[in-house]
């Protein structure tokens, strides 16, 4: 009996050892810290960026037209030439209006010689009227005499005031057909380039018709347009970027030199004008060009 108590004793003792034993490994598994997972950084909000397109323009950029009617009897620039300020480009037929010129200025220079005269004849009916009025004081004239003295001396001033009347008329006809011989003469109104001419030798124009456009080559400016949310955030002297889709790889800075204050109601949009700073590049004025405002503020 004792036997049997003593065995089963041990076989608890041993059920009880082995049972700890096993259990242990799994409180320890559950009890382990799980690894927290690496958190990526926050994504960096891009930046703001407002883009808007216009052409490439330039402040000087005219149709030089004709001021007369006349004829072409020669040309003197092609599309492509750069011409300076007052250069010819182009004449008219001239000759009647050179004639008439010449013989403007005869006839100013004759009503000259012919003022000259009447003002030396008043000196002398001048002197005379003074001597009569000595010798009426010596009582050596009659009152008449004195009076026709007179009389004289003061029509040869009239004369003299209606000659210099017919100088001036002369004068302003010379100087009219001087304007006239001056508008057969078409000539660049800047410095800039010839891109085109409408007139060929021989074609007679009419006043007003086109004969050559005339552009200036720089400053290149560009006039924009952006949404009106745009109002307050672009400001004048600011600078921005501008690109043209025609001059791939060249990027230019250029600065707002004018901003609309008002919106268009029909698009929603505002209108800016600003000029590139430094030389152009291959950019010419009429290209479309896009710009470009980081972070506007």
């Amino acid at each position: 009996m004792k036997r049997i108590l003593a065995g089963a004793v041990s076989a608890l003792a041993l059920a009880l050892s082995c049972g700890c034993s096993s259990s242990q490994p799994s409180v320890m598994a559950a009890s382990a810290p799980t690894p927290a997972a690496p958190v990526p950084p926050p994504a960096a909000r891009p930046e703001p960026v407002w883009t808007g397109s216009g052409p490439l323009v330039v402040e000087n950029q005219v149709d030089v037209a004709a001021q007369r009617d006349g004829v072409v009897v020669q040309t003197m620039a092609e599309p492509g030439l750069r011409v300076k300020a007052g250069q010819l480009l182009a004449k008219l037929d001239d000759r009647q209006i050179a004639t008439d010129l010449e013989a403007a200025r005869a006839k100013t220079s004759s009503t000259a010689a012919d003022l000259q005269n009447w003002k030396a004849e008043a000196k002398v009916l001048d002197a005379d009227y003074q001597r009569a009025q000595k010798m009426w004081q010596a009582n050596l004239i009659t009152k008449e005499q004195l009076e026709h003295a007179r009389y004289k001396a003061e029509s040869d001033v009239w004369d003299v005031k209606r000659v210099e009347q017919q100088l001036v008329n002369a004068q302003a006809s010379e100087r009219s057909l001087e304007l006239e011989l001056e508008k057969t003469r078409i000539r660049a109104p800047f410095d800039g380039v010839v891109a085109r001419r409408y007139i060929r030798t021989g074609q007679r124009v009419a006043s007003g018709d086109r004969l050559f456009w005339v552009t200036a080559e720089g400053p290149l400016r560009i006039r924009f347009t952006l949404p009106e949310q745009m109002i307050g955030r672009l400001r004048t002297g600011q600078e921005i970027e501008v690109a043209s889709p025609d001059v791939p790889g060249e990027m230019h800075k250029a600065r707002v030199i004018e901003v609309s204050p008002v919106v268009d109601p029909a698009s929603g949009t505002i209108e800016a004008l600003a000029q590139l700073l430094g030389r152009p590049g291959a950019m010419r004025p009429g290209m479309t060009a896009t710009v470009r405002i980081p972070n506007p503020q």
